[in-house]
């Protein structure tokens, strides 16, 4: 039978679909492949020193084994004996490596007020430190500064500070590929577009390339999730500053308070936290902003060590569970807790999507027929635990049959697809 739709058909829906075409191919072009921190850990910014990553191992391992070691404390957050075996060695030597994936100098709740001389005098003291830091090779692999939030009492001071420290990094020879810049108490679409406005600035007068300065969108206000003309102004952050926005971290606390949660019912697994998180989990997909989650303010010292570590890897686990692959932590003593959770989600994981990934790839049958997507959501899984270290990559050569830019390639395939790409740098 001759074909019904002629060459002018065929043109006419192209020409209908193009502004979707665009959009799909500018506002959702997936996840780049680069690597995500676990974690985001915060300290105030003039506590910072290029040592401090070291430091807090060092404070993480001496906790440790003053409790009974990484083997108790495993078995003690509830992390199968098999799974434990496997995975405290693999922390034991993470807590040595790597003990802070991503740092932040904190200019805003962890520094307060102190006066523009004082600030000015530490961001510059930051940008050297962290200039220091990266020449030394001690830097974790991602590390920036949380600055002021961009409402009118704080907003020039931010952007003082931003420029400060910034212009200090370029003094000292350039950014470090793993800059981070966090934006927080977000309440509009207009202070990210300010924020993306600011940082083309900076760019034009440091001869830096346009969309270099990239920065993270704290969601700590209910005006964000939902505006009063009823939209979401969260979903609306792709466009509004396209290419600029890296993740989006949910802020526990300011964002329970501002709903009127009682403090002892703040949490991150409160319901209006999980609502909030859900939001942002559908404004963001396919974008390729990351998200984070929260922290939680329970720290293991003291008396309530063992209800803190406890605490703390059952939440790890559940983000986690929920997609949530980012979270922060707040004290060095977190760091154990973190490790054990996330490899053991990890580690737990892959058996199964290993299995099902190598009988993907070579066709052969079995009892689960899995699609295209599955092995990407399989494949994603492999690779985000190889990334942090709980996964070895001679491991997905042994049992997947791959390296790990095929294993990026399936995870992701446009970038499998684009010959300009470099899946495995990050």
């Amino acid at each position: 039978m001759p074909n019904v739709f002629t060459a002018a058909d065929l043109d006419r829906i192209d020409a209908g679909l193009r502004a979707t075409d665009d959009l799909l191919a500018t506002a959702y072009p997936g996840d780049d492949g680069s690597r995500q921190p676990v974690h985001t850990v915060y300290v105030p910014a003039d506590r910072f020193a290029p040592d401090l990553p070291a430091r807090w191992g060092r404070d993480a391992i001496d906790a440790v084994d003053a409790a009974g070691g990484l083997a108790a404390l495993a078995e003690r957050v509830g992390i199968p004996s098999e799974v434990a075996d496997d995975v405290v060695p693999r922390v034991a030597a993470k807590l040595e490596r790597e003990p802070i994936e991503d740092l932040r100098l904190d200019f805003e709740d962890g520094y307060g007020d102190r006066g523009d001389e004082a600030e000015d005098a530490d961001a510059a003291l930051a940008a050297a430190r962290v200039a220091d830091a990266v020449e030394a090779g001690v830097a974790p692999p991602f590390i920036g500064i949380r600055f002021k939030c961009l409402e009118a009492p704080t907003r020039r001071r931010a952007l003082r500070t931003l420029d400060r420290f910034v212009g200090g990094l370029v003094e000292r020879g350039g950014l470090p590929d793993g800059l981070v810049l966090t934006l927080p108490k977000v309440t509009t679409v207009a202070q990210v577009e300010a924020m993306a406005d600011a940082a083309a600035t900076l760019e034009r007068a440091h001869g830096l390339a346009d969309g270099r300065l990239r920065f993270e969108v704290q969601v700590e206000s209910p005006q964000l999730v939902l505006g009063a003309d009823g939209r979401s102004p969260v979903a609306q952050l792709p466009l509004a500053a396209p290419g600029r926005i890296s993740a989006l971290h949910y802020g526990t606390y300011d964002y329970s308070a501002s709903l009127a949660i009682a403090a002892r019912h703040q949490s991150m697994e409160h319901p209006v936290a999980d609502l909030a998180k859900g939001v942002m989990q559908l404004a963001v997909a396919g974008t390729g902003i990351r998200l984070s989650d929260g922290s939680t303010n329970i720290l293991p010292i003291g008396d309530r060590t063992e209800e803190a570590w406890a605490l703390h890897a059952r939440l790890v686990r559940r983000s986690l569970e929920r997609g949530y692959y980012q979270g922060w932590d707040l004290h060095a003593h977190q760091l154990p807790t973190r490790y054990l959770a996330t490899f053991a989600f990890y580690r737990e994981a892959y058996p199964e999507a290993s299995a099902r990934l190598r009988a993907y790839l070579e066709r052969t049958p079995g009892a689960v027929l899995d699609e295209p997507a599955t092995a990407r959501a399989l494949a994603d899984v492999v690779l985000r635990g190889v990334a942090c270290g709980a996964i070895t990559t001679d491991e997905v050569a042994a049992d997947i049959g791959i390296d790990r830019r095929a294993l990026v390639g399936l995870a992701h395939p446009r970038l499998a697809a684009d010959p300009a790409a470099d899946p495995v740098a990050g």
